[in-house]
């Protein structure tokens, strides 16, 4: 037997998920959410951070939000305690993609 028909047997071993549960969509969760991106200095050694505020969304999906947003900004940062800590002054950066993406931004004042 070779690897090909291992790996048929092993899907057919697995259990199959429940039809009637749907997966709760992304932008759902974008919806509800009204962001607030601040620029700030405080506590950095004079350094600029982009922060951005205001998710109701968990823990992992902030990471998986900030990791996106690193990545494609091609920078360093952290996400805790429901908000993400993006390095640099990118914020005009950070706004487009956060629209691109679905999320509602509170226009600062």
């Amino acid at each position: 037997m070779d690897w090909k028909e291992m790996l048929g047997q092993l899907r057919e071993d697995l259990p199959q998920g429940d039809a009637g549960e749907t997966p709760r969509e992304e932008t759902e969760i974008r919806k509800k959410d009204t962001l607030r991106v601040i620029v700030d200095r405080k506590g950095r050694k004079g350094k600029v951070a982009t922060i951005i505020e205001g998710f109701t969304i968990s823990d992992d999906e902030v990471a998986a939000v900030a990791a996106s947003l690193k990545k494609r900004l091609g920078t360093g940062g952290s996400s805790r305690g429901g908000e993400i800590l993006i390095q640099g002054d990118v914020a005009a950066k950070v706004l487009e993609l956060l629209k691109a993406d679905g999320y509602k931004i509170a226009v600062p004042r």
